[in-house]
């Protein structure tokens, strides 16, 4: 297990950005259970399995906060940061069919422990509630960013998967997945808030932007994690990526500056997948400096997160933005 670089003394305490939406939170938390109802007993259980997994709802966190920050006064954030942890576990259970993935945030895949058949179908199914529920919102724009950004994950998606197992993959196709995969769903969060205050474009860009570079520093730190972080911390084993044949940063930095053998021995893991001389790629991982590499790019866009909220206006919300930001790139899990 390889050593991240930290660039603060003390990690930001997401409990503290999580109490002051306590209050709205338990309101998206109440609309989810009720919104995951259905007759049918199977997607009862695979849905709430999925949806009470112990993920960190950053992405409706950051409707809410967004919403806060625009000074919007009804009660739409509220099923839109629903419908947004919707579309995100949609793609999970997606992408742990994909992937062949066991493990997740330390409990047994949905797709493990009730096949790839029933888990993409009840992925359709959140997708398809979470779209039933927009019609609620009545609002034109978001419906178009939301039908976009969903179009734009499954773009992402492929493209990871051509990007499996390709040894060659650059860093600049790496980053397009990333941008369009991960980072789109937080830049639609953010975005749909100042939509709903009725903001200008100036704010409202300003705040797509700002969830676009958190996405992509959340996920170049996922990168990192998968490297550095203990199983117990990150509920998944040390290289999972690496062997599911994805080609991540740190990977992709090693290949470029490491000795000719080196960057032999980890394009074949690449094309190889599995965890077979695990320990020999995260010693060249570590010579050549591909955690700290992965680290700094990360945090280079957590800065661009927090200087594209400089249109807004003061708040305690803004400043859990700024947190949320400074969170993403010094978390541990």
């Amino acid at each position: 297990m390889l050593k991240l670089v930290n660039n603060q003394s003390d990690a930001i305490d997401l409990d503290t950005i999580r109490t002051l939406v306590s209050k709205d939170m338990d309101a998206v938390d109440a609309l989810i259970k009720q919104c995951l109802h259905s007759d049918v007993a199977l997607i009862n259980r695979l849905s709430h399995y999925i949806i009470n997994s112990g993920g960190k709802r950053l992405r409706p966190m950051l409707v809410l906060l967004s919403a806060n920050t625009c000074q919007y006064q009804g009660d739409q954030h509220i099923n839109l940061a629903a419908i947004i942890e919707f579309i995100h576990t949609a793609t999970l259970l997606h992408d742990d069919v994909v992937d062949a993935s066991q493990l997740r945030r330390g409990n047994m895949t949905a797709n493990a422990v009730w096949g790839n058949e029933a888990s993409v179908l009840v992925g359709d199914f959140l997708y398809s509630r979470a779209f039933e529920m927009m019609v609620d919102a009545n609002n034109m724009r978001i419906m178009e960013i939301m039908s976009h950004t969903t179009n734009t994950i499954a773009e992402g998606e492929v493209l990871q998967l051509l990007n499996c197992h390709d040894a060659e993959t650059t860093e600049i196709r790496y980053m397009d997945v990333v941008s369009r995969k991960t980072a789109r769903l937080f830049e639609a969060a953010a975005q749909i808030g100042a939509v709903l205050g009725e903001q200008p474009e100036q704010i409202e860009s300003a705040l797509a932007s700002y969830g676009r570079h958190l996405g992509i520093a959340f996920q170049l730190i996922d990168d990192v994690l998968d490297y550095s972080a203990s199983p117990e911390d990150t509920g998944k084993n040390v290289g999972d990526d690496l062997a599911e044949g994805k080609p991540t940063l740190p990977l992709i930095h090693a290949i470029h500056k490491g000795t000719p053998n080196q960057a032999k021995l980890i394009r074949k893991a690449i094309e190889n997948g599995g965890h077979d001389n695990m320990q020999d790629v995260c010693a060249i991982i570590e010579s050549t400096g591909a955690i700290p590499y992965t680290a700094q790019a990360a945090k280079r866009q957590a800065d661009l997160a927090i200087e594209a909220l400089n249109p807004l206006p003061d708040s305690a919300s803004k400043e859990a933005l700024y947190g949320l930001a400074e969170f993403s790139v010094d978390r541990r899990y």
